[in-house]
């Protein structure tokens, strides 16, 4: 046991090493590249609001700090930064004296020609956060917690740097997702559940149940008239050079996206469960293993299908408290594109996921069992020592002429 959490672990470094220097390596890059602009953490000594005019909530103008830095070759040094305020409360900052800041340096032959404010540093709250997360995923799940942190940093990485990018180049978004979530699928479920047959019945039953969701996908999207104009900064998108991206079918990508997560889980939660009644149990019969499945399979998606519910709904809470407010007919409520959306995500979301769950009891009391088995494969049962020993001598004496 403490070997094999001395190897994962080990792994895990290896990961994280592996990604950091290529990060790394592309900053260095990067770096060169913009060699007259540095972005370095510092804290703000004093604000000069003269020039912001306040309107209602919001805030127009430019503000001026004087900031002191705190890091890169200008530490300690004070400069003057300044930040505009442009009335997007979701997206600026109002900062305040000894708030702790990211401030972009700009240079020309190696003098700061201008400093501008960019944004609050938070990364230490967010990296301590990550470690409460870390700690409590190793206390409770040991070995499998360290396996579930290569498949997270991996998923990460493979998401920002393969999905988005080749996406962005012009790849077909339904293909790249497809095959990204089939790569993470394998990694995640065999890294975690081994390569043997409940990770297999869990890979495949993941990979039938995302099939369908796409099948899906393309039958109703277009029925309900949705071209993805509803997704959060795709205006932004569309404005930043790549109008000729593909919007509806990047709707349907993050449609996939968003089921696979619960996919994979449905189907590691069978695969397992079946494999353990299994292993108690090896002479039980296929058919009622798989009937063991369906009924752990059932207790799974009554929960598993309202979780959807409240992760859509969490991300438009806000919207649903302005439709309390608003109080709009049902009728247009349901038919409001954001809202038809919201429940197209969310329906075929779980379509999705009643269906992982017969797949992979079916496959997984198909696989475990070993029904399947070829035949040329099946060896003749062996006998004792004592009966081959005994039929060797009656071979051997037995008359000839018999």
């Amino acid at each position: 046991m403490f070997q094999n959490f001395f190897s994962y672990t080990l792994l895990l470094l290896l990961t994280l090493a592996g990604i950091f220097g290529y990060y790394h390596y592309t900053d260095t890059i990067s770096a060169q590249k913009d060699a007259g602009i540095l972005e370095v953490k510092a804290k703000v000594i004093s604000i000069d609001n003269s020039d912001v005019r306040v309107s209602s909530l919001s805030s127009l103008g430019t503000q001026e700090l004087e900031v002191q830095i705190l890091e890169g070759r200008f530490k300690n040094r004070t400069l003057t930064a300044t930040y505009n305020l442009i009335g997007q409360m979701d997206l600026e900052n109002n900062f305040k004296a000894d708030d702790t800041i990211i401030v972009a340096i700009i240079t020309d032959s190696g003098k700061i020609t201008h400093v501008k404010a960019v944004e609050l540093y938070r990364q230490d709250v967010l990296i301590y956060l990550f470690a409460i997360f870390v700690l409590a995923l190793l206390l409770y799940a040991g070995t499998i917690g360290i396996k579930a942190l290569i498949s997270f940093v991996l998923t990460v990485f493979i998401l920002w740097e393969f999905l988005i990018k080749l996406i962005l180049a012009g790849h077909d978004p339904i293909q790249i997702t497809s095959y990204t979530l089939m790569l993470l699928s394998g990694v995640i479920i065999f890294l975690v559940a081994g390569f043997n047959r409940k990770g297999t019945s869990a890979f495949l039953g993941t990979l039938g149940g995302l099939f369908i969701t796409l099948g899906v996908t393309f039958i109703f999207g277009d029925k309900v008239g949705l071209h993805g104009l509803t997704q959060p900064y795709v205006t932004v998108l569309l404005f930043s050079g790549y109008s000729n991206l593909n919007i509806q079918e990047i709707l349907y990508s993050a449609i996939l996206l968003g089921a696979s997560g619960a996919a994979m889980d449905i189907a590691m939660d069978i695969a397992a469960s079946m494999d353990e009644i299994y292993r108690k149990k090896p002479e039980i019969k296929p058919i009622e293993l798989m009937q063991s499945g369906f009924t752990v399979g059932r207790h799974v998606i009554g929960t598993m299908a309202t979780t959807l519910l409240l992760a859509y709904s969490g991300g438009y809470f806000t919207l649903l408290m302005v439709f309390r407010i608003k109080e709009p007919s049902i009728m247009r409520m349901i038919n409001l594109k954001i809202v038809a959306a919201e429940i197209v995500r969310t329906l075929i979301g779980s379509i999705g996921l009643v269906l992982v769950a017969p797949l992979t009891a079916i496959i997984g009391a198909v696989i475990i069992t070993g029904v399947l088995k070829p035949l040329w494969r099946l060896k003749k049962p062996v006998l004792p020592i004592k009966n081959q020993r005994a039929s060797n001598t009656a071979i051997f004496c037995a008359d000839p002429k018999e």
